[in-house]
């Protein structure tokens, strides 16, 4: 038998046009039973249909968390209706709150784990720590951007609380939504903030010295690499707000490097603009909020407000930032720019060097081309997404680990390549 084998095994097999038209029949018959779930959902639209979470959605929308959560494939969203978000403090104060604070907040409200009833009713205490979309931007430290979910069995109650605070909770109201394995919508009876979101801090505590600040003109000089940058900064007379805006949350800048600023098409004319958008255009480059260059790389939403969104509203002005190949990627429509130096890191303020000008679509508008180094970047268009399945509240339970991308990962691969190896094999024992 082991010979009968070994003669079957070194046997000379070279496959015939007909042959080959078989396997490939065969891979795709195989791969075709396989389940591969890559439903992509618009939250916005699905919460659409309730009016009563008329106001969540809505701060959902403005913030630009909606366009974060359709990127992730497994999500539960703690929505609060109408009645109990309108009492909530936020609600008069969301004015005078900046972009970054309002969003994160929002962020503490989307759990990246596909959640249902039978999941929260087998929770053990003391709770199950689970990872919000807030725990992903890199300003938390620890697990405090994540939410302890609790279940009273005595009592049927599902409570979420901060992981360090347990005497704020919210209450799960009701399941409103699943669409099994990817989304589920609980609603819950009132807001929750973040580890340090003290609404009342101004009022109650005495004001701590401030540090000296930064002089984020000096700290140009000495990168050697920002004349150009450092000079119109100086002109326009913005570098006080950014010293400014170096209090609570801190401040980011992208500075173009004198080599960026060579590199713009002769069409485009940043000394020519009116000083209102030419200060926008070097608002345009700032983040309201410290980060640093790993912090940065771990940023999953894709629409980061700048200095000018908090002149324009929110959704204007915003900036894509993303991990390509290796380093951090940003992308403003019209213009693709990687960082390409740390000028200055020391909280709060952080200063990179980056390959090219941020060209607003606001300022050169949408759909404009822009030539840098011989290549014409065009804004991309986004990928059409069409509705997905609908299903009843009380389907399958399957708890899943916190999300990734959607699409055919790694894993398929290997069953695609396995599908066509045992084919190969299978046919040459077989002749």
């Amino acid at each position: 038998m082991v010979m009968f084998l070994n003669s079957r095994l070194n046997y000379h097999f070279t496959p015939t046009p007909t042959t080959i038209f078989h396997l490939y029949l065969f891979t795709f018959l195989s791969i075709s039973h396989f389940p591969i779930n890559y439903y992509a959902f618009n939250i916005t639209e699905i919460l659409s249909h309730y009016p009563d979470l008329s106001d969540f959605t809505a701060l959902l929308t403005t913030t630009g968390v909606s366009a974060a959560v359709d990127h992730f494939s497994s999500v539960t969203i703690l929505a609060v209706p109408n009645t109990y978000l309108r009492s909530s403090p936020i609600t008069l104060l969301s004015s005078s709150l900046s972009p970054n604070t309002l969003s994160d907040v929002i962020r503490y409200h989307v759990l990246l784990q596909y959640l249902t009833w039978s999941d929260l009713r087998r929770i053990q205490q003391p709770g199950s720590l689970i990872t919000t979309l807030l725990q992903t931007t890199g300003r938390v430290p620890d697990n405090l951007g994540s939410l302890n979910a609790t279940f009273n069995a005595t009592n049927g109650v599902v409570s979420f609380h901060p992981p360090n605070n347990n005497t704020v909770s919210t209450t799960v109201i009701s399941l409103l939504k699943t669409v099994p394995y990817n989304l589920s919508i609980l609603t819950v009876d009132s807001l929750l903030f973040p580890y340090d979101f003290d609404l009342t801090a101004s009022e109650t505590r005495p004001q701590s010295p401030q540090p000296p600040k930064t002089n984020i003109t000096a700290a140009l000089i000495n990168g050697h690499d920002f004349n150009v940058a450092t000079s119109m900064l100086i002109a326009s007379g913005v570098v006080s707000e950014f010293e400014k805006d170096e209090e609570g949350a801190g401040i980011t800048l992208f500075i173009p490097t004198d080599l960026a600023f060579s590199n713009l098409p002769s069409a485009v004319n940043l000394q020519e603009l009116p000083a209102d958008e030419k200060s926008l255009v070097l608002k345009f480059h700032v983040l309201h909020s410290y980060y640093t260059l790993g912090s940065l790389e771990s940023i999953v939403n894709p629409a980061q407000p700048t200095l000018a969104t908090e002149d324009n509203g929110a959704g204007s002005f915003t900036l894509n930032i993303s991990r390509v190949n290796g380093s951090v990627s940003i992308n403003t429509g019209l213009v693709q720019a990687e960082i390409t130096q740390t000028a200055f890191d020391e909280k709060p303020v952080a200063i990179f060097g980056v390959s090219n000008v941020f060209l607003p679509e606001e300022v050169f508008g949408k759909g404009s081309k822009v030539s840098l180094g011989g290549r014409p970047i065009v804004a991309a268009q986004p990928p059409d997404i069409g509705p997905g399945p609908v299903s009843e509240p009380d389907g399958p339970t399957r708890l899943v680990s916190p999300s990734v991308s959607k699409g055919i990962g790694v894993a398929d691969a290997v069953v695609i390549l396995s599908c066509i190896g045992g084919g190969l094999i299978f046919y040459g024992l077989m002749v």
